[in-house]
């Protein structure tokens, strides 16, 4: 499959950046996916290579508050709720993997939020 040269860009990117940043039991993987609409967030042990914890702002809880998955609004509601369910279950401390996205916009509205609602990095 041809992927356009933006997006194969930002996969490079994130290539490079995980070399650096990498999940274990002690301090997890926060990885955030952005798509047109919506946005998806894991937390990955990478030593393991499990899963911990994912959620999308596809969930009940977020898409009963937004109106559409694909803003900054929808990205800070989603960040503090996904926060909370991470302390919920145990996970506090976290290193913020960001996917190739540049820091701007929904990712950096969602990483604020998530730091704003408890989680650590």
């Amino acid at each position: 499959m041809m992927l356009n040269i933006q997006e194969q860009k930002r996969l490079n990117r994130h290539e490079r950046i995980r070399k650096v940043v990498i999940g274990t039991s002690e301090r997890p993987r926060l990885c955030v996916h952005r798509s047109l609409n919506n946005l998806y967030a894991q937390i990955i042990d990478d030593v393991t290579g499990k899963v911990l914890y994912g959620k999308s702002t596809q969930a009940k809880d977020v898409k009963s508050v937004i109106k559409t998955g694909g803003n900054v609004n929808a990205a800070t509601i989603f960040g503090e709720k996904f926060a909370q369910e991470a302390i919920r279950k145990g996970i506090k401390k976290v290193s913020f993997d960001r996917c190739g996205y540049a820091y701007h916009g929904r990712i950096k509205a969602f990483a604020e939020a998530a730091r704003k609602g408890g989680l650590e990095f």
